[in-house]
């Protein structure tokens, strides 16, 4: 409505001045909006890199409306039922502050679980704001911080993205990418509340100067993305959302997303091609064999 009735004025203004001075007067009004504008995006960074981008989409820049839901969803926890609707029927997890801990789609952590150790790591973020997003769980922090030194020292320049988010803050970005796309589309890319590898504070959004630090497919396949990919096992970290096991993981492939095992198991997981919940029911199947009762038993 601003932008129509700016050209009307102008329109009237030609009438009465000449041409020249009119044009003068649209490039002012052209330089303020532009000011405005950045203005705007300048104050919502709070949200950069926390809806990610799905596979051959560009990366999603955050809008007021979605901060809004943030904060809204913060001050008024579980006010948005359709998006936890479900979730009492599915498995809670019992055992949050594992290191190995599964959180997906069948298994949801609580509401309230704030993982009690979370520190901020020594490394270069994609932001410069003091948010809960560079937070992570102080192992897994440690780690991160070996894995970043390691690729500096190879000149591949890394930064982190989005780390530790809270149930409340996961619930308002799934309710904001199901109001634009429908929640069936949303939870290709977005974690239901409960069900973020975020909460738990073991996992972090890693990006590069190379593509704008984007939570994009195409990091993948930029030096940085590789690199990741190859040596992120030697510090405990796995590609928890790979190509190829979107059928298991139930996500799109996302080059970006690291998550800390511990290196026995990140190094076993890469190197056997798995998931982690494959390597999981890997583990558990033997304990449940010696369980089982030998032949001729009751």
């Amino acid at each position: 409505m601003k932008v129509y009735l700016a050209i009307l004025s102008l329109l009237l203004l030609a009438v009465f001045v000449n041409f020249t001075d009119a044009q003068a007067l649209f490039n002012n009004w052209q330089q303020e909006m532009e000011v405005e504008a950045e203005a705007v995006q300048a104050e919502n960074p709070a949200l950069e890199g926390e809806l990610e981008a799905g596979e051959g989409e560009e990366a999603v820049k955050e809008e007021p409306p979605v901060e809004e839901a943030v904060e809204a969803a913060e001050e008024n926890p579980g006010s948005s039922p359709e998006v936890g609707k479900g979730n009492e029927e599915k498995k809670m997890v019992e055992n949050p502050q594992d290191i190995l801990v599964l959180v997906n789609k069948e298994y949801n952590l609580p509401a309230d679980y704030i993982p009690p150790d979370l520190v901020q790591p020594d490394i270069p973020f994609s932001f410069s704001e003091d948010l809960p997003k560079k937070k992570m769980r102080a192992e897994a922090a440690r780690a991160l911080e070996e894995l970043f030194r390691q690729a500096a020292a190879e000149g591949i320049e890394l930064a982190g993205v989005s780390g530790y988010r809270s149930y409340q803050r996961q619930e308002a970005i799934f309710n904001y990418r199901a109001r634009e796309r429908g929640e069936e589309v949303a939870n290709r890319t977005s974690a239901r509340p409960g069900q973020s590898e975020h909460q738990t504070g073991l996992a972090m959004d890693v990006s590069s100067a190379s593509v704008g630090y984007a939570l994009i497919e195409d990091f993948g396949n930029t030096k940085e993305g590789l690199w990741l990919a190859e040596n992120a096992p030697r510090f405990g970290f796995i590609i928890r959302y790979p190509k190829g096991k979107e059928h298991l993981t139930g996500y799109s492939y996302e080059p970006w997303h690291i998550r800390y095992v511990g290196v026995e198991a990140a190094q076993e997981i890469a190197a056997r091609g798995l998931i982690l919940e494959e390597y999981l029911a890997g583990i558990q199947q033997p304990q449940e064999e010696k369980l089982a009762p030998e032949s001729g038993e009751d």
